[in-house]
């Protein structure tokens, strides 16, 4: 149905076409405000999550970005400039002289102009061309992670990545999930660090044991003669 925007298989189609080099024709829909009829061309589409508006359209010098609702394709053999037949013009038909030597003159009757009424012609309102929304820049997304007892934060803007995943210590992790006022998020990482705490104790405990069990056996060494 025409004035519906594009479908979600015209928009592949038209993917593959500026693939392929191409720029299809689209023409504006009612949703477009005061463009609506006029003919463009699609010159990028960027990507959808980050905006609803992005089908980008040249039309004269402007290129702005639209919804897939504010155009649908242009109909074939739109923008073609269809030669107009010329009206043929009725001749008048030939008109006899008249004998008018005994015939009396009879003034003509006085024509009174037709009244004509002005009536004011109601002014379409204009609507408001649809402003276009700057492109926001694409969102930042920092994560701490952790695996293998090492806390890791990566730093990553759109699909840019902006940080690799690098080592922080357990209490910088702590710090930075502080920040996230997160109940549950708080407990996970105290757990964790609880963990690590409890292993680390049981491998000291264990390096003493082995510890006075040298410095044992160096005693008896040393008592020997």
């Amino acid at each position: 149905m025409a004035g519906q925007g594009l479908s979600t298989d015209e928009v592949a189609g038209i993917r593959e076409a500026l693939a392929a080099g191409r720029k299809p024709k689209v023409v504006f829909t009612a949703a477009a405000g005061q463009v609506a009829g006029q003919l463009g061309q699609v010159v990028e589409l960027t990507d959808p999550e980050l905006s609803e508006e992005f089908v980008v359209v040249r039309f004269g010098r402007d290129e702005l970005p639209f919804s897939p609702g504010d155009v649908e394709i242009a109909p074939k053999g739109a923008g073609r400039k269809s030669v107009e037949p010329k009206p043929e013009v009725e001749e008048p038909p030939a008109v006899e002289p008249e004998f008018v030597l005994d015939t009396p003159r009879v003034p003509a009757p006085r024509q009174e102009e037709p009244k004509v009424e002005r009536q004011a012609e109601a002014k379409p309102a204009r609507r408001a061309v649809k402003a276009a929304k700057p492109k926001s820049p694409a969102g930042l997304t920092v994560t701490l992670a952790y695996a293998d007892g090492e806390w890791t934060v990566a730093a990553q803007q759109g699909a840019k990545a902006l940080a690799r995943p690098y080592v922080v210590k357990p209490a910088e992790a702590l710090r930075m999930v502080a920040l996230v006022d997160v109940p549950g998020v708080q407990e996970a990482v105290e757990q964790i660090l609880a963990a690590e705490r409890a292993e680390a104790e049981q491998q000291a405990e264990k390096l003493r044991a082995e510890l006075a069990e040298i410095e044992a056996r160096l005693a008896e060494l040393s008592e020997t003669p």
